[in-house]
């Protein structure tokens, strides 16, 4: 087994520029990501909704985000294959803080919901590409480190997110996050490509087909599973915590919770949790060991979250924290999809799985509506979070170990 630590040679290479890069822009991918469900109540009683609108239209703009983020996945991916890594990476950046700039402008729902599909589809290259570019300047033996510094800087810009919603107007907030996504674009101008994808560009090799993922049933299962592994993670983000505020109601949680500090807390755990399975992912030599630790961790806190009744504010933030420690194999898990293809398919993959991950917020929440309605809030969503911990876990049975795998080579199709 090669040696997994790290020396000064090696941190200076950790902490280069385009890590560095990567990190910034998806800290403030992450601040445009969570900010709606920060926001969402104010945002939507100020244009005149209330009551049991705030969940159901909250859950239509939620769902028109993660449509944009699928889309936009697959257009990023192809575009990050066949154009460069840094190319999407600047034009992602460039459409979400537009569309930030306009959200903050918004009166009407329609507006509102045409501005977060907008905003998804641009969001939707950050984190793949900035994985993409990592996983291929850094040598395989530190690449780990690379992944874990942008994930553990990145979630913090929900820490942000909050903290900015908590003393601003909900429209300053868009603004702001406009305003540093511009600013982000003039530090990548320093950023050079990929080493390998500059070799891929001077020879004859198809590239960046999102449909080659679908013909061959290896390759295919391979996209599959890597989809799979990671929608817990948005089981606990998009149902537990979003709706915090209703569940805590529901379990007599003896104070108000509001939904920003759910998201700031579960994005806290977040950090300690991306920086520990990074970390562990490079003790271990091995990322299926430490998703299935994480796994059995966000199995733990949920059933932590839903046997804590009429517990303090205090407590219940304590919980999403620890939910969103254990969520935190983000970085990991798209690691994992990145390596699991060659150069050519590269950033499809990875900027299209966390996405589709995303994306399943959709069927996750309507299933929600649904179970609620069949069995209540607190069972419906139970019964929800166990059948994505199964998927989750079939998946990663069946997905190779990574860990020391040569990215330097194509995939196969015509």
């Amino acid at each position: 087994m090669e040696r997994v630590g790290i020396d000064d040679a090696a941190w200076k290479k950790v902490l280069s520029l385009p890590v560095i890069v990567a990190a910034l822009g998806y800290f403030v991918d992450i601040y445009d990501l969570v900010l709606f469900s920060i926001v969402r109540v104010p945002s939507l009683k100020s244009l005149g909704l209330q009551g049991q609108d705030l969940i159901n239209q909250g859950v239509f703009l939620l769902n028109m985000q993660m449509i944009g983020m699928l889309i936009g996945g697959i257009v990023w991916g192809v575009l990050g294959d066949r154009k460069g890594r840094l190319k999407i990476m600047f034009g992602s950046i460039f459409l979400y803080s537009l569309a930030n700039l306009a959200n903050g402008m918004v009166s009407t729902l329609p507006a509102y919901a045409v501005l977060r599909f907008v905003a998804g589809v641009g969001l939707a290259g950050e984190l793949g590409a900035g994985i993409t570019l990592v996983s291929e300047v850094l040598h395989k033996s530190v690449r780990g480190y690379g992944t874990m510094v942008v994930a553990s800087v990145g979630v913090s810009g929900a820490i942000l997110a909050n903290t900015i919603a908590a003393n601003f107007d909900w429209r300053n907030a868009f603004f702001i996050g406009g305003v540093l996504g511009l600013l982000l674009l003039i530090l990548r101008i320093s950023v050079v490509e990929s080493g390998m994808f500059r070799d891929m560009e001077q020879k004859q090799v198809a590239k960046g087909n999102f449909l080659a993922l679908f013909t061959d049933r290896n390759r295919f299962g391979r996209y599959l599973d890597s989809i799979l592994i990671g929608i817990p993670t948005w089981f606990v983000v998009g149902i537990l915590i979003t709706f915090s505020p209703e569940f805590a109601k529901a379990l007599r949680v003896t104070g108000p919770v509001s939904a920003g500090n759910a998201v700031m807390y579960c994005y806290l755990g977040l950090v300690f949790g991306d920086f520990a399975s990074g970390l562990l992912s490079q003790l271990l030599a091995s990322r299926k060991k430490v998703i299935l630790i994480f796994l059995v961790l966000t199995g733990a806190g949920v059933l932590w979250y839903f046997k804590a009744t009429a517990v303090s504010p205090a407590i219940f933030y304590l919980i999403c924290t620890f939910l969103g420690f254990a969520s935190g194999y983000w970085a990991i898990f798209v690691t994992v999809a990145a390596e699991q293809f060659g150069t050519n398919l590269r950033a499809t993959v990875a900027t299209t799985v966390p996405n589709f991950v995303r994306g399943m917020v959709v069927p996750i929440t309507l299933s929600f509506q649904w179970a609620r309605g069949q069995l209540g809030l607190e069972r419906g969503a139970v019964a929800v979070g166990c059948l994505c911990m199964l998927i989750a876990l079939i998946s990663l049975y069946r997905l190779e170990e990574t860990f020391h795998k040569d990215l330097d080579y194509f995939e196969e199709y015509l």
